[in-house]
């Protein structure tokens, strides 16, 4: 798990945006992937999802301070003070990434470089049209898969 943190660290401290992982993302006890976003600070996560492949999906935020400092914005005649700060979006792949053609991570990765922000509400909207029927001739996005 420590190298799991290490390594998103890493990431973060080179200006990372987004963060995507895979693997470790089940219920095994070895999967810790999941339990090492969490201890990396990573709020709001969402694990799991209606949609197939990907039922063991996460999502979550980190959020990144970019400097002590803060801003002071008008509003009228009121000022208000705001921390400096962005949210990173931390997507979770499960291992059904390596083998099917589109997962669920087709769905949200468009949503969230949109500037979504995807949660649970919007994971379980995507049950509805949550199985790849795995078409002999695959035409995806024009197709029911998460719509």
């Amino acid at each position: 798990k420590a190298f799991i943190i290490d390594r998103l660290q890493e990431l973060l401290n080179a200006g990372a945006d987004l963060l995507i992982t895979t693997g470790g993302m089940s219920v095994d006890p070895d999967d810790v992937t999941r339990f090492a976003i969490r201890e990396l600070g990573a709020t709001d996560i969402t694990y799991g999802s209606a949609v197939l492949p990907g039922a063991m999906f996460l999502v979550g935020y980190l959020n990144k301070v970019q400097s002590s400092e803060f801003k002071v914005q008008s509003e009228g005649d009121s000022e208000l003070r705001t921390q400096n700060s962005e949210l990173i979006p931390i997507l979770g792949i499960p291992a059904c990434g390596m083998y099917a053609k589109t997962t669920i991570f087709d769905l949200i990765l468009p949503r969230v470089l949109a500037g979504e922000r995807v949660g649970r509400k919007e994971l379980a909207e995507l049950g509805h049209g949550g199985l790849c029927l795995k078409c002999e001739v695959c035409r995806y996005p024009v197709c029911p898969f998460g719509k």
